[in-house]
Order: C-alpha cells, then sequence, then structure tokens
C-alpha cells in the first residue's frame, strides 16, 4: 500500500516549487522552460499547473497556452504580512517617512538567499521605482543586503566576500575588497547605499531594525533616482532613515540600538 502522506509531501513541495520559479518571471512560461529549468518531466509540470489554475494561483493563456501567476498570491502574502507584528509596526513609521522624505519606502527581511522585501510605501515621482514586494535583493549589491552583512549573521560576509558574483546594474565587477570597506562603513554609521548597484540610475539607504532581543531582523530603506539619493547622500536624508529604524526597533522592544 503506497504511502499517501510521502506522496501528498511531494506534490506539495513540487507545487511550491513552481510557484517560486514563476515568481520573478515577468511574462508568460511555457510548460518546457519550466520542466527544463526544475529538471522535472513535463507531465509532471503540467499536472501541478493545472492544480493551480484550478484554485485560482496560477492562470493560462487560451491563445498562447502559457502559465502566469495571478494575484491571488499577493493577495495571500499581503494578508499574513499585514498579520505580522513586524509589518504592523512598522508601516506608520515608514508612511512618515515617505511623506518627510519624498521618497519610496520600503520594509525587508532577511533570507538565506538574501534580502526579501515584505512592504513597499510608495511616491508619486517621475522615476518610478519597479521593485516589488516579494523581490529578492542580493546581500552584495543592495543597500538592504550590506546593512544585513553589517548587522546580522556574522557567517554572511565570508560567503559573500568569497563567492562569484555577476557585475552589478552598473556594469561594474563585484570587488570584495570594496565591500568589505562598505560594510566597515555601514557598521560604523548605521547605513548602507548602493548607488546603481540593484537598478540603474537608482540609489537606496536602508538602516538597521531589530528585536526585543537585540537581534537584526529587518531594514527600512527609502530608494530613489540618483539625483534624489546621490552617490553620497544628504546627512539630513541619512539621519531620517536611521531615526526610522530606531523608532520601529523600539516599538518592538529593542533597548540597545547599536548605533
Amino acid at each position: 500500500m503506497k504511502d499517501t502522506s510521502k506522496i501528498n509531501n511531494h506534490s506539495a513541495i513540487a507545487a511550491f516549487q513552481i510557484i517560486e520559479e514563476m515568481a520573478p518571471m515577468n511574462e508568460d512560461v511555457r510548460i518546457t522552460d519550466l520542466a527544463k529549468r526544475l529538471g522535472m518531466p513535463r507531465a509532471k509540470i503540467y499536472r501541478y499547473l493545472q492544480t493551480l489554475c484550478n484554485i485560482g494561483y496560477v492562470r493560462q493563456d487560451p491563445v498562447t497556452e502559457r502559465y502566469r501567476l495571478t494575484l491571488k498570491l499577493f493577495h495571500v502574502g499581503q494578508a499574513i504580512a499585514d498579520g505580522t507584528q513586524l509589518t504592523s509596526t512598522a508601516r506608520p513609521v515608514m508612511v512618515q517617512l515617505r511623506d518627510k522624505a519624498g521618497l519610496t519606502c520600503t520594509l525587508s527581511i532577511p533570507e538565506d538567499g538574501g534580502m526579501r522585501v515584505v512592504d513597499i510605501v510608495r511616491v508619486d515621482s517621475p522615476v518610478q521605482i519597479v521593485t516589488k514586494p516579494g523581490a529578492l535583493l542580493s546581500f552584495h549589491a543592495s543597500a538592504q543586503g550590506k546593512v544585513a552583512l553589517a548587522f546580522g549573521d556574522a557567517e554572511l560576509l565570508p560567503a559573500q566576500l568569497a563567492a562569484d558574483h555577476p557585475p552589478m546594474a552598473n556594469g561594474e565587477a563585484f570587488d570584495p575588497e570594496r565591500l568589505k570597506a562598505e560594510i566597515a562603513r555601514a557598521g560604523k554609521a548605521g547605513w548602507a547605499v548602493a548607488p546603481e548597484e540593484t537598478l540603474r540610475g537608482v540609489n537606496a539607504i536602508s538602516a538597521p531594525i531589530f528585536d526585543l532581543e537585540n537581534r537584526f531582523i529587518a531594514t527600512i530603506t527609502v530608494a530613489g533616482s540618483l539625483q534624489e539619493i546621490p552617490a553620497e547622500p544628504p546627512t539630513q536624508l541619512c539621519a531620517a532613515v536611521t531615526q526610522a529604524a530606531r523608532a520601529i526597533s523600539r516599538d518592538l522592544g529593542c533597548t540597545e540600538y547599536p548605533t
């Protein structure tokens, strides 16, 4: 007799692998492409996609027969995020920072592969920041990631310095010595920048958020064009971001903000 619990577990894992693979894609995808990327048989991919279509998480274009995720997953994630203490605590401060700085503000949390954007408060601007909730930003080429390297897990930085990273958005090659210096600066200043490293023409300032056990758990960030946030940002803007991070940390119970 088959162990149905194992079958169900494998099915759930496969379905989530498909969702995670499709999430960063900006266009409809073919079954063949997903099969190659995931190393799964086409028939298996097709079966799971049909199930995901039936429950509303995936839509198939009737003309091209290609697939894309629907907004249902976003709404589920947003509902979860809105219910967490971090997001509910940070959101009012993010709105205040957005209004004060006149810049889009984001909240991100660390994961194994980088910094995951979990909330965004946008500002109307000729230059729209295209980063979306759910985006995963690299540790080595984002303001959020540099803050994580400076204040988070001590094992992250050596691994990032030793890794073979692709060029940044501005075309510059990865320089481990430069990253090491930037992390040291972030640790002293309490904030980090990443001019044109994640997106061309865009810079960001990020500061760390700590929990009631004084552990690094997230970042608050403002992002804008290089005209709005130059490579060496104004002191007042850096202070506004770090003050917002300190306020959120204090509301979460942090008693020893490090900067």
